[in-house]
């Protein structure tokens, strides 16, 4: 039998070559770990704005599709004004959000210092009351109490922590402002030639790896398309109008119903951390319900029930309407996946870790489902009770009327032959001479 040779070379010794260094690499590097490690720190520095700009014009691609296709269709240079026109009113958000949103973000975090002594002063009437209630001892309820004191002196030493490196603050704002300049300059050209980009790295693909590989490198591309970008831009979308809706109740309450303070802090908090799939409105609503604690208890109680009841309405009907079945995840993937993604890469695992667990999930799918139809498990059965013993019972009697209908044919045939004219059993012919 011949083999396939490459050079002086089999394949299959090609094959344990690249085995065997690949294992020498592996050695290497976790002999050398924190040599490696900086080495790829370094690299991805340098590598980080060029990320920066594919995920902003990632997220950009989203409104530039819609300009392109719907309003600038007839015209020429379409996608030149698409991307001028998604970044006008990307820059114009954002001067909203400087003139509107932040100046009452400043007023609510100076309002918040300069009345800190009477809200710890409240803060702490209520722990006294608490514990008086639950008859609990002094010593529980003193660990729980705080002064203006004790909070002047943890900011004092996060500042003390914070001056050794303020030298070098100067070399790392001008590195994060050129860093920003050319993610912007790195976007507006992946916006404008994404779509020679995308016949690049097809070609590279096909001409690398075989027709199959191939094909489902790029069938794997197209559902991370589609799940993330329905994911990311429904979630912002998600996102805001919860924001909205939270600051709307708490300006009414404010009209004087009840006290609610620093509306517009505490709904950025609550738009913010709403991106995150479920832990988001906890880790939002713990903070906020502390502030208005501070404040008011009743403030923080009536809050909580309206967190409770927004999460309620976010969850059950404007989440699956804006998003729709765009994970398909059950709730225990999803808690894997946001545990998972958030210890390995922080808050941006927090958001990722949803969309990318939901296409391997679909991939995994797949090749579970070709792999029971390939040993002749019908998916529909396999898990339920007795659903194998079913399964394996259905292919017995379909292989079984198979071969029956086989015999049955054989012996069709063979009656055939047996009366066709000069055969043995074949009836004598009266009339022949």
């Amino acid at each position: 039998m011949n083999k396939k040779r490459f050079g002086p070379f089999t394949k299959r010794t090609l094959a344990n070559l690249l085995v065997v260094c690949i294992g020498v690499v592996l050695y290497l590097a976790l002999s050398n770990l924190p040599s490696v490690m900086a080495v790829l720190e370094n690299l991805f520095s340098i590598i980080a704005p060029f990320v920066a700009g594919l995920a902003v014009a990632y997220l950009m691609n989203i409104p530039m599709r819609f300009f392109e296709h719907r309003l600038y269709s007839r015209f020429k240079h379409r996608r030149g004004l698409a991307i001028i026109t998604t970044w006008l009113l990307a820059i114009l958000l954002l001067v909203l959000l400087l003139v509107l949103v932040v100046p009452q973000l400043v007023e609510s975090i100076m309002t918040l210092a300069g009345n800190l002594p009477q809200y710890l002063a409240n803060l702490n009437g209520l722990f006294s009351w608490l514990g008086n209630y639950f008859q609990l001892d002094a010593s529980v309820v003193d660990s729980f109490t705080l002064t203006y004191t004790d909070v002047m002196n943890a900011l004092m030493g996060i500042i003390r922590d914070f001056l050794p490196s303020l030298p070098s603050l100067g070399m790392q704002i001008g590195s994060g402002v050129i860093g920003v300049l050319t993610a912007f300059i790195a976007s507006i050209y992946m916006m404008s030639g994404k779509d020679k980009l995308i016949r690049q790295i097809t070609r590279i693909l096909y001409a690398l790896l075989p027709k199959r590989g191939a094909d489902n490198v790029m069938k794997v591309a197209r559902l991370s398309n589609e799940v993330f970008s329905g994911f990311i831009s429904g979630k912002i979308i998600d996102s805001v109008i919860i924001g909205v809706i939270c600051f709307i109740f708490m300006s009414i309450m404010n009209l004087g119903i009840l006290p609610m303070p620093f509306a517009p802090l505490i709904s950025v908090i609550i738009a913010v951390t709403n991106i995150i799939p479920f832990f988001g409105p906890f880790i939002g609503a713990i903070p906020s319900i502390m502030i208005l604690l501070m404040v008011n208890p009743w403030s923080a109680v009536w809050f909580t029930v309206f967190i409770i009841v927004l999460q309620q309405f976010d969850g059950n009907i404007l989440g699956p309407k804006i998003l729709g079945e765009t994970t398909g995840l059950p709730a225990m993937w999803v808690l894997i996946a946001i545990i998972v993604g958030g210890g390995l890469f922080g808050f941006a695992g927090m958001i990722l870790g949803v969309p990318t667990a939901a296409v391997l999930y679909v991939l995994a799918s797949e090749l579970i489902k070709r792999r029971l139809n390939k040993k002749g498990y019908d998916e529909a059965t396999v898990g339920m009770p007795g659903g194998i013993g079913r399964t394996k019972m259905r292919i017995f009697k379909s292989r079984k009327a198979a071969a029956e209908k086989t015999d049955i044919g054989a012996e069709t045939a063979g009656t055939s032959m047996d009366t066709m004219p000069g055969s043995a059993d074949a009836p004598l012919d009266q009339n022949k001479d």
